[in-house]
């Protein structure tokens, strides 16, 4: 089968399985499950797989996988081969082919999922908590244990049906990530806790890689990772990709399990996953490991709150800048977290919302600091409703440390974009179209960049707002007073036939009443003025 066509079958027999719990709760709600059990799917068939290939038989279904499995449970030389290649060994009565079969002939229970989980998550700190919020006795699912159970069987059923372990490249990878982005589509503001646009992450990861060499191997950190979407996008633009490191934090929990999924299912080995669950701002990470990266890119919450005690002024990360970033916006701290743990042959993309170009007061000083240091390399505004969480305009504001002088690109994006449904999607001529002007660097191009001195900034007070270097105005078109004058005496002759004709029309009403006759007439007359 095709790569392309084995994908698209992915897509929709993935997505078909989550038809099933569409109608019991929300997709914010829904995800987990459906996310959840395709990755137990992977794991559980992964195994067998390779448990078959090991004990010698080739080209096996997941029934003869299994019936192999069980016959070679006294084999411990095979099995701990077996468990030491993938780092976990699923038991014979939890594997999906074992709860598939009872699901088929009426004797699946939901705590021998459960209990599947459970094993899984015992078997060290990469599955760890894995399924925490996977709740199998939700009312949701239904009102009784019965109803429980039917829904869990259907939905086993449906994705037991795809083949996930023998597909060509990233096509499963790809798959789950249709399937997270049909889940963002659906959960509205919500989706700005797990998913940034595909497009959006190419473009960001793409920033960071314009003029570098990283095929001997890079690290990339993402301290808001959300479902590690933006993470994996240098997977596909950097040679040698088994060589990248991926560091990322999460605050929330649900998510950050689904991070983890998503890495896997995507084929990055575990030694490469430096994942962590927690409060980015909070508490510094990392601070013991490797602490500067290649390339930092991130999508944070905008304009959060944060605490923005009074200590932070000694933290590391904000120090040198003598003032905090406000309690009632976090932008700049995300900011500045991301580009203390910037390497200073690196870069940083981060995409943030516009009043970061232009607010005064601490953000002010901030941004004055960083144009001095020469730290931001361009700023470029994006089209507005981008994102399933928010429908604002947003902006990349790229970051390096080693530039030779304090110029920033302006590039204004913003009216180039393809409108899909309710959502406005950059087109791969959108991405380009910046990738080579940022590469490029051109003093000019009308209406879209400009390449703006550290003096020309400073004149500007050190406001970025784009629309002060990158004149995008378009000049309303010329009247033609003659064709003006022309419509004008169509109008007022149209006037004159319609007053005629509902003069007539009053003149045969029997009423003799002067007075609403009169009352009538001057009706005419008002409307005759306000039309005039």
């Amino acid at each position: 089968m095709a790569e392309g066509n084995s994908t698209v079958s992915l897509q929709s027999g993935l997505y078909a399985a989550a038809g099933i719990l569409r109608s019991k709760m929300d997709a914010n709600e829904y995800k987990k499950y459906i996310l959840g059990i395709v990755f137990y799917k992977y794991l559980s068939d992964q195994q067998l797989y390779k448990l078959a290939e090991d004990a010698g038989k080739d080209d096996v279904t997941l029934d003869v996988a299994q019936k192999t499995y069980e016959e070679n449970l006294e084999e411990g030389d095979l099995l701990e081969e077996v468990k030491n290649e993938l780092g976990y060994m699923i038991g014979p009565e939890y594997t999906y082919a074992k709860i598939l079969a009872n699901a088929n002939n009426g004797s699946f229970q939901l705590n021998q999922l459960k209990d599947a989980f459970t094993q899984l998550e015992s078997q060290g700190s990469s599955f760890e908590g894995l399924f925490e919020d996977f709740d199998l006795y939700s009312r949701q699912l239904g009102q009784n244990l019965q109803k429980q159970t039917d829904t869990i069987v259907g939905v086993i059923k449906a994705i037991g049906k795809l083949e996930l372990v023998n597909t060509p490249g990233d096509s499963l990878g790809d798959a789950y990530e249709f399937l997270i982005s049909q889940f963002a589509s659906e959960s509205g503001k919500k989706a700005g806790e797990f998913y940034t646009p595909q497009e959006v992450s190419e473009l960001l990861a793409r920033l960071t890689l314009v003029g570098k060499d990283y095929s001997n191997g890079m690290t990339v950190y993402d301290p808001a990772m959300g479902s590690g979407s933006l993470l994996l996008n240098f997977k596909k633009y950097v040679p040698n990709s088994s060589r990248i490191t991926y560091y990322g934090q999460e605050i929330n929990t649900s998510t950050f399990n689904l991070a983890r999924m998503n890495m896997i299912l995507h084929r990055v080995d575990l030694a490469n996953q430096k994942l962590r669950n927690g409060d980015t701002l909070d508490e510094d990470w990392p601070a013991e490991e490797i602490t500067n990266f290649d390339s930092v890119v991130m999508n944070p919450p905008y304009s959060q709150k944060w605490k923005a005690d009074k200590g932070f002024l000694d933290d590391p990360r904000f120090s040198k800048y003598g003032v905090l970033p406000p309690k009632s916006k976090a932008d700049y701290a995300f900011l500045l977290h991301g580009f203390y743990h910037l390497k200073h042959s690196g870069a940083m993309a981060i995409v943030l919302p516009h009043g970061i170009l232009f607010r005064g007061a601490a953000e002010g000083k901030i941004r004055q600091k960083l144009l001095e240091e020469g730290a931001i390399d361009a700023v470029i505004g994006l089209p507005a409703n981008l994102f399933h969480s928010t429908s604002i305009p947003t902006t990349i504001v790229v970051l390096k440390k080693d530039k030779q002088d304090r110029s920033v690109l302006f590039i204004d994006a913003s009216k180039e974009f393809e409108k899909v449904k309710t959502q406005n999607k950059l087109r791969q001529e959108d991405i380009d179209k910046i990738l080579k002007t940022y590469e490029e660097r051109p003093a000019d191009v009308e209406k879209y960049a400009h390449l703006a001195s550290f003096d020309e900034i400073k004149e500007n007070d050190f406001n970025l707002n784009i629309p002060r270097y990158v004149d995008t105005f378009e000049p309303e078109p010329e009247i033609d007073l003659r064709d003006v004058a022309k419509e004008l005496r169509d109008i007022d002759q149209q006037i004159n036939e319609n007053e005629k004709e509902l003069v007539g029309i009053l003149k045969e009403l029997t009423s003799s009443d002067d007075d609403i006759m009169a009352g009538l007439q001057s009706i005419i007359e008002d409307f005759e003025e306000e039309i005039r």
